[in-house]
């Protein structure tokens, strides 16, 4: 619970809402007990036939009568035990024939001095009380789910915030299915649990210990008795608590593998059409919500079994007053098996008004009940949404960081040593020195380690062991976003965002202004198919990922994207991989001029790419294996010389 109670300390900054939220609880709860109370005057006063002032005078003249009946007792009695007891009793009624004598005449001042008539305001102070009651219930709903709204707005935010501060590494680790759940699913469950903990889970105990307060001062010993059964019953509750927690973890887990299995399916329907996959996929599908449906009736078995525990539990404290008090009144009794319950015999009022309490407390009790399972629900949601928020950033910030240099005069690599996993190695002991300026391109066969070298570049991952250093500066010392502004990407796939075409190219670069956008997009050569092919022209939404566009136009938006920020090192992987023949050309011209005098780090397989780099490296196995200009690597690297033969298609 812990984590669920952090994510409610976060709501607690909202002052005022938790002082309303307080307040309108204890008021309900007052009301809730004060309508319970009118069972007195309706059994002791209206359906014996009297009026208020009548029953007040009457019971003045009993009272009188019996505290003479027990002074002359107390001086009969030699026993001083005994005289102890009797000498409270007189205390007992000596106070409260002092509450009716100061009540009797406002009584005959101000209500009716008939039983009809009396019945009439006991009747409208019910509904009236009842009313209050619920306008400040309504109050009291309304500031609960602002406060619960705010709590998990907030929370949302950190996670969202800790999560981006993430390494490119972390999310390749963590399943975006599995992020997305946590997001959606698991805050949803923290909002539905920390609702009920504001709002039934506060106003319910208090009006269940209203009740057990205003029960207390008819008899407090009869109230003890009859609550000798809730420790068993908080025993049992305390094991189902854990249960259900435990239970709510994995069905979270099983939800969250649901969630990957749609997104996979679904990202790559294709492939399930294509290979008539979908009887294949039809069954796991199946799997994935027969596990969850398994999980959800353990959750169901557990909370099955929290409703019957609180109602058995409130039947029996009720069964126990029923009996004891049944006992008290019918014999007159102030003892129970020789233990006092009770200074003076109670009257049958006083029973009534007990039991009436007792109902009143068990009702709130079966409703803390209903919310038992979603308040464990939260906790567990909690416990996997803070497993995520609680960690430290595997790519942390400099505790003191260096400048950032204003111009880039070299990009170096020294030893470098980086692996995915620890059995599997992609970059060994690597060393290059690219001068500000040139344009270098990696080359060699797939998963030789052209592009994690590349990525290092802007610190999406940190070598295991060496460094990766700018103008002699370790760029671990800097501040990731200064270094990243100097850097654009423009990778295979080219990455677009369901919005429109103008703010996808304005993505790097926010305050562009119109002019700045189309001379980018003229320059990739895509403002005339974003003018001439799309309906609406910069104002295009184009879908997720792109998806209303073809492959080399969403390249070449990407490339403008680029071009737009203007950068002083951009890495182009396989950046036109793509692209048509025809649109190649005209972009081979572009990047000709746009990487004048810029430091560029190309990943591709095209010859006529190559053609652009002042250096090309041969990568092979995670190692450099030569470096020199297309001429001299035709002459003497094998591995170059098959590559180029075969046009570098084997190394996409």
């Amino acid at each position: 619970m812990r984590n669920f109670f952090r994510a409610v300390k976060i709501g607690l900054r909202y002052r005022i809402t938790c002082i309303g939220i307080v307040l309108c609880s204890l008021l309900v709860a007052l009301f809730w007990s004060a309508n319970i109370g009118t069972i007195y005057p309706l059994v002791e006063v209206v359906f014996q036939g009297k009026s208020v002032p009548q029953y007040l005078t009457e019971s003045i003249s009993e009272l009188e009568a019996e505290l003479v009946e027990k002074q002359e007792l107390l001086q009969a009695t030699p026993d001083n035990q005994s005289r102890s007891f009797i000498t409270t009793q007189i205390s007992g009624l000596q106070k409260e024939m002092g509450i009716h004598q100061r009540l009797l005449p406002y009584a005959r001042q101000y209500l009716p001095d008939n039983a009809f008539d009396t019945l009439v305001i006991v009747v409208g102070l019910m509904i009236g009380g009842t009313i209050l009651k619920d306008l400040i219930l309504m109050s009291n709903i309304i500031l609960t789910q602002r406060f619960t709204q705010l709590a998990v707005f907030n929370l949302r935010k950190d996670f969202y915030r800790r999560t981006l501060k993430m390494s490119v590494r972390s999310f390749h680790d963590d399943r975006s299915t599995e992020l997305l759940s946590r997001f959606t699913n698991d805050t949803e469950v923290v909002t539905q649990g920390i609702y009920q903990l504001l709002g039934k889970a506060v106003r319910e105990p208090l009006k269940m210990a209203t009740c057990l307060v205003a029960a207390a001062l008819i008899s407090w010993r009869l109230l003890l008795l009859c609550l000798v059964v809730t420790p068993f019953a908080a025993i049992l509750l305390g094991y189902l608590s854990k249960a259900l927690r435990r239970s709510n973890r994995k069905a979270m887990q099983e939800m969250a593998s649901m969630y990957g299995l749609i997104g996979e399916t679904f990202k790559g329907i294709v492939a399930v059409k294509a290979f008539n996959m979908e009887a294949y996929e039809r069954k796991r599908f199946h799997d994935s919500a027969k596990r969850y449906y398994l999980k959800a009736m353990d959750i169901a078995k557990y909370n099955s079994m929290t409703r019957p525990t609180t109602e058995i539990m409130g039947m029996t404290i009720v069964g126990l007053a029923i009996l004891t008090g049944g006992y008290l009144v019918l014999n007159q009794e102030t003892h129970l098996l020789g233990i006092q319950i009770c200074v003076n015999p109670m009257s049958f009022g006083d029973m009534m008004t007990f039991f009436a309490f007792l109902v009143g407390a068990s009702d709130p009790l079966r409703k803390i009940a209903d919310v038992f399972n979603v308040i464990q629900r939260g906790a567990a949601a909690a416990d996997r949404i803070y497993e995520l928020l609680d960690r430290d950033p595997d790519l942390p910030e400099a505790k003191n960081p260096a400048p950032t240099p204003e111009t880039i005069q070299k990009i170096e690599f020294k030893h470098v040593d980086f692996g995915y996993t620890s059995d599997l190695q992609t970059l060994k002991d690597v060393s290059l020195t690219i001068t500000g300026g040139q344009t270098v391109a990696l080359v060699g066969p797939n998963g030789c380690g052209k592009s994690t070298l590349a990525r290092m570049v802007p610190r999406f991952f940190d070598p295991k062991s060496g460094t990766v250093l700018i103008n002699d500066i370790d760029i671990a010392t800097l501040r990731k976003r200064e270094l990243r502004e100097k850097i654009s990407m423009v990778t295979q796939n080219a990455i677009m965002f369901d919005d429109t075409v103008l703010n996808n190219l304005k993505y790097g670069k926010r305050d562009a202004t119109m002019q700045e956008v189309e001379a980018a997009a003229q320059k990739a050569k895509a403002h005339q198919f974003i003018e001439s092919k799309l309906e609406h022209g910069y104002n295009t939404v184009i879908g997720e990922g792109g998806g209303k566009l073809s492959g080399g136009q969403r390249q070449r938006l990407a490339l403008a994207r680029a071009i737009l920020t203007d950068p002083e090192i951009i890495i182009l992987d396989e950046a036109t991989s793509q692209v048509d023949l025809e649109s190649e050309q005209v972009i081979h011209q572009v990047l000709a001029e746009f990487l004048a005098n810029r430091t560029a780090i190309m990943i591709t397989h095209r010859l006529a790419n190559l053609q652009l780099a002042d250096r090309i490296i041969v990568m092979d196995q995670g190692r450099i294996i030569d470096d020199g200009t297309h001429e001299e690597l035709m002459q003497r690297n094998r591995i170059y010389q098959r590559m180029a033969g075969s046009e570098l298609k084997d190394i996409a």
